[in-house]
């Protein structure tokens, strides 16, 4: 009897001084739950090397006080749940089939203090830069990082608060504080283009300069070609429309020599015909009746004015 007691002493010494086989470490969350990911038909759950519950027809025992009604067996899935997570809950938990020592699956449980949520302040506004601090109530595994974009730009896993100064070149960029811990993390974006206003109106300014550097001398180039153009074009209309009236006049007009009628008793008979075709079809001919001014002295018997000279005719 002796000797089986040693042997089962030494077995369990072995035992329990060689190292466990972990298949896979679980992160929790105070006040959170854990899912292990391997199910049990039939056996047994430990937390070093305790029984804590067990699986028999179907059904769940719970062997250990402290987790009455926080420990779940879906016997569909055949996984085990801990809900209400403490920190005291972290430890190695075994499935056990009870198919022998090598078919035990560890797994380890760590469970955090929940995340504080992170706070900024704003430390300094200037022409060139702006500084920000990063806070956390509590710095228990708790790491502050802060990320310009997709890349870590500062980080501390000690302090309370972590400082951040953001240069004028850089303030287009996004920004966000972190604080995490293994098991999860908060984050808190920061705006900086709104609450650095100097740089944020300083940068505008400048990028509105160069724009309006750029854009006004093509804009007079513009309207110098466009009046250039415009009095060309004036130029040349009007020297076209000139010489068309000069050449339509021209070509309206026909000028014919003047005939004086000797006989001043055949004046007003004896005119051409109008009806009668002309050697210029298209024109017209104009005939004026010539008679005395009317300021010129009446005619008499001794002497007789031409009509159309005005001068005495014999």
């Amino acid at each position: 009897m002796e000797l089986q007691m040693t042997i089962i002493f030494i077995f369990l010494l072995i035992v329990s001084s060689a190292d466990v086989q972990l298949k896979s470490h679980q992160l929790g969350i105070k006040g959170g739950s854990i899912t292990f990911p391997d199910p049990l038909e039939n056996g047994l759950l430990l937390f070093e090397r305790s029984n804590i519950a067990e699986v028999k027809d179907k059904k769940i025992d719970i062997l250990e006080e402290t987790y009455k009604d926080r420990l779940l067996w879906n016997n569909k899935t055949g996984l085990f749940t801990i809900r209400g997570l403490k920190q005291k809950d972290s430890g190695v938990y075994s499935i056990d089939p009870k198919k022998g020592f090598s078919s035990i699956i560890n797994h380890k449980l760590t469970v955090y203090e929940s995340v504080a949520a992170p706070a900024v302040e704003t430390l300094n506004v200037s022409a060139e830069s702006c500084s920000f601090l990063c806070l956390v109530t509590k710095t228990e595994e708790t790491t502050l990082l802060w990320y310009k974009d997709e890349e870590i730009i500062n980080q501390s896993s000690s302090a309370l608060s972590l400082p951040l100064t953001v240069h004028r070149h850089d303030v287009t960029s996004s920004y966000r504080c972190v604080a995490a811990n293994p098991a999860e993390n908060k984050t808190l974006h920061v705006d900086v283009r709104n609450i650095c206003v100097e740089l944020n109106s300083g940068s505008k300014s400048d990028l509105n300069t160069r724009r309006y550097m750029i854009i006004i001398p093509i804009v007079l180039a513009v309207i110098v070609i466009l009046v250039a153009l415009f009095i060309r074009w004036f130029v040349l209309n009007h020297k076209k429309s000139t010489i068309q009236t000069q050449v339509n006049r021209d070509s309206d007009v026909v000028y014919s020599d003047v005939h004086i009628n000797a006989d001043r008793c055949s004046q007003g008979r004896n005119l051409p015909d109008s009806s009668e075709p002309d050697e210029h079809p298209g024109l017209r001919s104009v005939y004026y009746k010539l008679g005395p001014h009317p300021l010129s002295p009446p005619e008499t018997d001794d002497h007789v004015y031409d009509q159309a000279t005005n001068f005495p005719h014999a």
